[in-house]
């Protein structure tokens, strides 16, 4: 065992399973893009391993979280047999408050086919603008989460609520928002039946105090699991094993949270409206449907490492990845573009989603969002005006698209691209009898062109659509993920040059430095202090100052993290540490030379 390994295992021991390191991943920052493709397909195939190592824990095809599954799904036939009395809200932060709206707009979609009332409904917190950039302070009040909940409930007779919190942890910050709106849940039960989805076991959820709060999250996870013995509440568990990139939750926790909760809604649907009883087999095959879109997305690996390469050397050049997005593919790369800015302490502009019509598009409750800043600017027709004047031939353009959309707007859009770049490829799905033609494959450098088997009942279906959301939501993050590996922003598969905007990201920094120094919280704490305000003389005002302080300065600085580790590693100056990560963009190549 070498140093950095015998450094990590000190930590390891005590973290959830979403913050371990992934062992599979360990290398990630010093493969190349064929390599990295390899990693994050066995990093996601733990979603459906099938074999329970630990029997502490539970697995998605384990026999009780299938049974779960079956049974929330009943309560979803109940919803959608009473729609005037009913209502079933999916409620989480961040990316589980951005699937959350996904889901909803698609299983909307899907009950306004027969005519039937909409009653599915999503919060997220800090509203709307939250699903296009990083609202951290609503995450963290659990009152507010309350409020939010009972305002949309209201004269509603039966609610099923769903609670998506992937971490339950000390690290997860939505866990105290929608801690607030399950202990709501419990303590009205003859409305509420509450349904608690995450991925780590409950012991492991978070225990410390909740501002304004008299309950803490594994609190609230105990006393769902009591009220489950009696079928009034439910708890989602399963393990999926630790992140190709540690914590980052956007990933296996985005993809498994999809994955579950359409299975849940489609079978209670297919319960209500085409008669077909919720059993754990019917719940299986929707499961194992999913494995086969995981299998198809990743069989066209040569392609998605092509991309993976493009993207990385975008970004090493300070270019852009650019994703225009037509329907729900578009809302897909505006939630992967949005992650990046707090994962990687990316620009907002370094990748950036697009999608027709832009708001019109996207259906969401609060409307056209574009008079808050450049990030609400979304359409189409705004990328034409705003980005494709300068689009230079180091941007990467990649067109999200399938042959259920207008063929003849993707041509006429990639016609004006390609005036302006080569630099232009495609995501492309269509199905064996109804394919996308030739000549618009043509249009793209790199694409990656998958061929859709469906029966004959899921074509033009919302059931298909919903696949190819999760085929391209792999991906993207694929992409994404590999492209600022390739920059430099991960440390063997550690999330090194997050943005520390809120106090869990200040809490996961301290502890990085901790896991790859060895040193004391202490130590660790005053360098990240010395990186976050640019001195080496540190004021008693700047350290017996609040976090939300060294938040609110460290929104404003880069590479604070990696800046932080290079300090106590080589202890150097702040200016020597700057000149070091000028010099070597990917940290963990550059430590001997750091070190002479």
């Amino acid at each position: 065992m070498n140093m950095d390994e015998l450094k990590q295992s000190c930590h390891e021991l005590s973290l959830p399973v979403t913050e371990k390191c992934n062992p599979i991943s360990r290398d990630i920052d010093r493969v190349n893009g064929k390599q990295m493709v390899q990693i994050l397909r066995k990093c996601d195939a733990e979603i459906f391993e099938k074999k329970n190592h630990d029997p502490f824990h539970q697995r998605l095809y384990s026999s009780p979280v299938i049974q779960t599954m079956v049974d929330v799904a009943k309560r979803v036939e109940m919803m959608l047999r009473d729609p005037e009395e009913s209502l079933i809200v999916l409620s989480g932060c961040g990316t589980s408050g951005r699937i959350a709206f996904l889901l909803v707009t698609s299983f909307n979609e899907m009950v306004k086919a027969p005519k039937q009332k909409q009653i599915c409904s999503y919060i997220i917190a800090g509203g709307d603008r939250a699903m296009l950039t990083s609202q951290e302070a609503p995450e963290d009040d659990p009152a507010l989460g309350a409020r939010m909940l009972d305002k949309i409930c209201a004269g509603k007779k039966h609610v099923l609520f769903v609670g998506i919190s992937c971490g339950m942890s000390m690290y997860s910050m939505q866990a105290p928002f929608v801690a607030g709106q399950l202990d709501f849940c419990l303590k009205h039960l003859d409305v509420f039946t509450p349904v608690l989805l995450g991925f780590n076991p409950v012991h492991m959820a978070r225990s410390e105090p909740m501002q304004d709060c008299s309950f803490h999250f594994k609190d609230v996870a105990e006393r769902m699991i009591a009220e489950q013995r009696h079928k009034k509440a439910f708890v989602l568990n399963p393990v999926l094993g630790a992140e190709a990139i540690s914590g980052s939750s956007r990933m296996k926790g985005g993809s498994a949270t999809k994955i579950i909760l359409e299975s849940i809604l489609l079978a209670g649907h297919e319960a209500a409206f085409r008669g077909k009883r919720v059993t754990p087999e019917c719940i299986s095959a929707w499961i194992t449907a999913s494995e086969m879109v995981y299998e198809t997305t990743y069989s066209h690996s040569d392609e998605l490492a092509a991309l993976i390469h493009q993207a990385g050397e975008s970004l090493q050049m300070k270019a852009h990845v650019y994703y225009i997005g037509w329907q729900t593919l578009g809302i897909i790369g505006l939630t992967d573009a949005s992650e990046c800015v707090p994962t990687f302490g990316a620009d907002f502009d370094d990748i950036r989603g697009f999608i027709n019509n832009g708001f019109r598009e996207m259906k969401n409750k609060e409307g056209d969002l574009s008079f808050l800043g450049p990030e609400f600017v979304i359409g189409h027709k705004d990328f034409v005006d705003t980005i494709l004047p300068s689009l230079s031939q180091n941007d990467v353009m990649l067109f999200l698209f399938t042959v259920n959309d207008d063929l003849h707007e993707v041509t006429a859009l990639a016609d004006q691209v390609r005036r302006r770049t080569s630099n232009l490829h495609a995501i492309a799905h269509d199905l064996e009898k109804f394919t996308i033609p030739e000549t618009v494959c043509n249009m793209f450098g790199t694409v990656l062109h998958i061929t859709w088997s469906f029966s004959s009942e899921e074509v033009n279906s919302v059931v298909m659509r919903q696949r190819w959301e999760l085929s391209t939501k792999w991906c993207l993050n694929a992409i994404s993920t590999g492209a600022h590996v390739l920059k430099g922003k991960v440390y063997m598969n550690y999330m090194i040059d997050l943005r520390v905007t809120n106090s869990k990201l200040y809490r996961r920094a301290i502890n990085i430095l901790q896991r790859f120094t060895g040193c004391s919280k202490g130590e660790c704490e005053r360098a990240l202090l010395r990186a976050i305000y640019s001195t080496d003389d540190l004021s008693e005002d700047m350290t017996s100052a609040d976090v939300w302080k060294h938040t609110d300065v460290a929104n404003r600085r880069d590479q604070v993290v990696p800046t932080a580790l290079v300090m106590i590693q080589c202890g150097c100056t702040l200016a020597e540490a700057r000149h070091h990560l000028d010099c070597h963009p990917v940290i963990r190549d550059a430590e001997p030379v750091w070190l002479q």
